[in-house]
């Protein structure tokens, strides 16, 4: 891969405003689209069941795409992929907003859904690039954990104000004029890079095989509230994706030109990096699918209300990931931050798992929110930061690929997971005959209280797994080097 050689620091400060100026505008409509949903239903005349489909079209073509895409900036250039998936996402966008079917809007989410894994499956390869020097790498990953974990409160807001000024197309609308800056922008300031060439990874089978295996996963996660977690259609497709991926790991250890060379897994940090990084998303995306319903169904908070509810989440992981994070990590290691702050958002997750039907937001929420806060403006850079140090420069695409599809697979996994756990303790209160109210309280707690389990096992992993950062630096590897591990 052609490493930036004429980079000015003020330059690579810019272009890491483009590069998370794009990835916020993709995290964002990961969220806002749910504030909007009801106004979807009742303008295109959705079923409770199939309104579902506009969030799981995108997620599905999300989540299957992320890995071949960070593979395929490494072999053809990490620019041309962003720029690719950036056009495809602006498009996608325009789609939606004109959407006046059921199956038009799905079919333009799914395609949506991939234009936001194509351009943001290569960010944080491009960002590692631009900022070798570990200090700096540091501070640029805690922008972008901020903008990530920021983007995501915001998204909430955003929506609301959008769908209640104007209509549930402009959620999508909006994306255009700021996905043209972005273009813009991008083709100016960020330094093309060639690539190492597709006959290095251009394994078709394998690709076919890969996307497959995590659609069908995300596909089976998501459907799995509704089949339910121990359904034959559940375990059935469940095992299917499991062979699929099987199926490709064997195809990736004997083809002459694998996809994906499986020797970056031999990294303790970046195997481990993201098997808490999995966990830690897993508990803590309930917070805001959970806690919106808390917010809504049990304190009686309008949509508007749930987003400015969620700000002091970003608020404080803004103050925290932008410039004391870094501080942090060099001072203590990256794995010990780590292991701090996932106690911090184990305990925030504990505290609104205790939040009564007649709580109030300064008392029972709020306090829970800045545990969160704190913890996962610390957490999530020291984990980014573990995971790509694991990575050579060759490398930095497809494990940031492998990042990003964690991420997604970890939070979708469970919320599947936490989101049947409070059904099913609200239906068990109902036939209890506890009153609606109190019955989805009851359910929500078992849902916080189960995902303040998962993250104190993530914190548990980082504390024995995770090594410190200088341990998984590893050389460049030689020509024959790579010959012999492809």
């Amino acid at each position: 891969m052609t490493q930036p050689t004429s980079r000015t620091p003020t330059s690579r400060w810019v272009a890491l405003f483009v590069l998370c100026a794009g990835f916020l505008m993709i995290i964002l409509d990961q969220t806002i689209v749910n504030v909007a949903l009801p106004s979807m239903q009742e303008d295109l005349g959705f079923s409770q069941s199939s309104l579902a489909w506009v969030v799981n079209a995108y997620l599905i073509a999300f989540g299957g795409l992320l890995l071949l895409a960070g593979r395929l900036g490494d072999l053809i250039g990490r620019k041309r992929v962003f720029m690719a998936g950036l056009t495809l996402f602006i498009l996608a966008s325009l789609w939606c907003g004109l959407a006046n079917s059921q199956e038009m809007l799905i079919i333009a989410r799914f395609v949506q859904g991939a234009g936001g894994a194509i351009s943001s499956a290569v960010i944080l390869g491009m960002i590692v690039t631009l900022f070798p020097e570990p200090h700096e790498q540091g501070r640029a990953i805690g922008i972008y954990s901020f903008v990530g974990a920021g983007g995501a409160s915001t998204g909430l807001l955003l929506g609301g104000i959008l769908t209640q000024a104007l209509t549930w197309h402009w959620i999508f609308f909006v994306n255009i004029p700021i996905g043209l800056v972005i273009a813009v922008l991008g083709a100016r300031l960020l330094e093309a890079d060639q690539g190492i060439g597709l006959r290095r990874g251009a394994d078709v089978v394998g690709a076919i095989l890969i996307t497959a295996s995590l659609m069908l996963g995300s596909y089976t996660i998501l459907k799995a509230t509704e089949n339910g977690l121990a359904s034959i259609r559940t375990i059935g497709l469940g095992l299917l994706s499991l062979l699929l991926l099987a199926a490709f790991i064997a195809r990736q250890a004997t083809a002459k030109t694998p996809l994906i060379s499986l020797h970056i897994f031999r990294s303790r940090n970046l195997s481990g990096a993201n098997l808490v990084l999995g966990l830690m998303l897993a508990g803590m995306f309930s917070h805001l699918f959970l806690g919106s319903l808390y917010l809504q169904h049990v304190l009686g908070y309008s949509p508007l209300e749930i987003g400015l509810a969620f700000l002091p989440v970003a608020v404080t992981i803004g103050g925290l990931s932008v410039g004391l994070s870094a501080r942090l990590n060099a001072r203590f290691g990256e794995r010990a931050v780590a292991v701090v702050s996932l106690l911090f958002i184990a305990a925030g997750l504990a505290l609104l798992g205790r939040a009564p039907v007649d709580g109030s937001y300064a008392v029972d929420v709020l306090p829970a929110l800045i545990c969160l806060g704190i913890g996962g403006g610390l957490a999530f850079p020291a984990l980014v930061v573990l995971a790509m140090s694991g990575a050579t420069p060759s490398d930095s695409g497809l494990a940031s690929g492998v990042n990003n599809t964690t991420q997604q697979v970890g939070g979708a996994i469970g919320l599947a997971i936490l989101a049947t756990l409070a059904t099913s303790r609200t239906n068990t209160l109902l036939a209890e005959g506890r009153d609606n109210t109190a019955a989805l309280d009851g359910g929500y707690d078992i849902g916080f209280a189960t995902a303040s389990g998962i993250v104190l096992l993530a914190a548990l992993l980082a504390l024995v797994i995770l090594r410190p950062k200088e341990t998984s630096q590893r050389p460049e590897p030689t020509p024959a080097t790579s010959s012999a591990l492809a």
